[in-house]
């Protein structure tokens, strides 16, 4: 595989003069100097002097490329060749109207590329690193069959879809662990500064605490003498879980098996990533690129590391002539029901049809469970919150159901 080198952005302030001769200055943002100064001298502006500055923080981040912005461009690439505008004047026409600076940097290399002769699919995987494998493949078979503005055309419907499930997973895992995150610190609140008011006060009377009471009041004194050593050693865990993760793929085979078993969640991102696999398969594989091809393609894609384990799975036993069906059920990863659709496929001939089909269905799945998932952690919620803190509640009210009587 290609490493694609990442560009940077800077900052260029300039002087020059204009077309009348007056001094006139800017500064303009690019990956190098010449893009300034071809810029400039388009405009007729004769250049006395540029100074390459770095970026601010919030500068770069507001001009960075993101996966919608490919989205966009891919949409924008396919809506202009289908009308037949030709793929330079499409590429300079987008870059005109784009606000983005590391875009207009990426789609000037682009152009200069395709101007000079390289072919399409190598100057996107030269121009930046957002163009990964599977979108650089697809787009070499469409110039190889010279249908790009289709196969531009399958690609935005692809990464649109892609987009908007992602979308909804992340909405699936957002809900929960905000009501988890929320709940935990409401109750350590509690814990560390409302119950030892309630404990001084208590002291005041001189009376002897229910059980209950004082294991809570135990709880609140270890929680404030090792707050600030129980929060770094959750740092702690989470920092080398994250680098064991990146560094140790069973760990990370681990992590998305535990991913994919826990409740409700689970099933989401399992069905998340079926779709994906399935989507990805029938666009590449529709666009031309062979089933062995698009299988890795799948693979390389993949989100859930588990899935991409069962797919390269998938792949050995069609290299060594399995039925793509056959290979699917001895992973134990898929439902029947996708194995007997794949089966069906691939009998009829129709096997990107069908895959297509196996998408939409886990798609609408995902869309349902997502909207559909309030009603059902609303209960959990709700028995969650009485029990953690409903019992504090409880806790320190039971000493003055007795009040009246430790006065008396």
């Amino acid at each position: 595989m290609v490493k694609v080198p990442k560009h940077q952005l800077h900052t260029f302030r300039w002087k020059g003069l204009d077309a009348s001769g007056k001094k006139i200055s800017g500064k303009s943002m690019a990956f190098e100097s010449v893009e300034v100064r071809d810029s400039l001298q388009k405009q007729s502006i004769q250049i006395i002097r540029i100074t390459r500055q770095s970026v601010s923080s919030l500068a770069k981040l507001r001009h960075k490329i993101n996966r919608q912005d490919i989205t966009f461009l891919t949409r924008q690439f396919a809506t202009l060749l289908n009308t037949g505008i030709p793929l330079i004047e499409a590429i300079n026409l987008i870059r005109n109207n784009n606000p983005k600076a590391e875009m207009k940097s990426v789609l000037l290399m682009l152009c200069k590329s395709v101007e000079s002769g390289v072919s399409i699919s190598k100057a996107l995987q030269a121009a930046s690193p957002h163009f990964d494998g599977f979108y650089v493949d697809m787009i070499a078979t469409g110039e190889a069959s010279g249908n790009l503005a289709q196969v531009f055309e399958r690609l935005a419907y692809y990464r649109e879809k892609q987009q908007a499930l992602r979308s909804k997973v992340i909405k699936a895992m957002i809900y929960p662990a905000m009501v988890l995150i929320t709940s935990i610190l409401v109750g350590l609140m509690m814990m560390t500064q409302v119950i030892p008011e309630f404990e001084a006060m208590f002291k005041g009377f001189g009376a002897s605490l229910p059980w209950f009471t004082e294991l809570i009041i135990d709880i609140s004194h270890t929680l404030k003498r090792h707050t600030g050593s129980a929060a770094l050693t959750i740092m702690l865990m989470v920092l080398l879980l994250t680098v064991m993760r990146k560094k140790s793929t069973t760990v990370q085979l681990k992590l998305s098996r535990l991913a994919l078993a826990s409740p409700i969640v689970g099933e989401i991102l399992a069905k998340a990533s079926i779709a994906k696999f399935c989507r990805t398969l029938a666009t590449s594989f529709s666009s031309g690129i062979p089933i062995l091809v698009s299988i890795q393609a799948s693979a390389k894609t993949a989100d859930n590391y588990h899935y991409q384990q069962s797919i390269l799975a998938i792949h050995s036993d069609v290299v060594a002539g399995m039925p793509i069906h056959n290979a699917m059920r001895n992973t134990k990863t898929f439902p029947e029901l996708v194995v007997q659709m794949i089966l069906i496929g691939e009998e009829t001939g129709n096997l990107d049809d069908m895959l297509n089909q196996i998408a939409d269905i886990y798609e609408f799945e995902v869309d349902d469970k997502v909207d559909n998932l309030g009603k059902i952690i609303e209960p959990l919620i709700i028995l969650f919150l009485g029990v953690f803190i409903g019992g504090l509640v409880i806790a320190m009210y039971l000493p003055i159901f007795n009040l009246m009587s430790v006065i008396s």
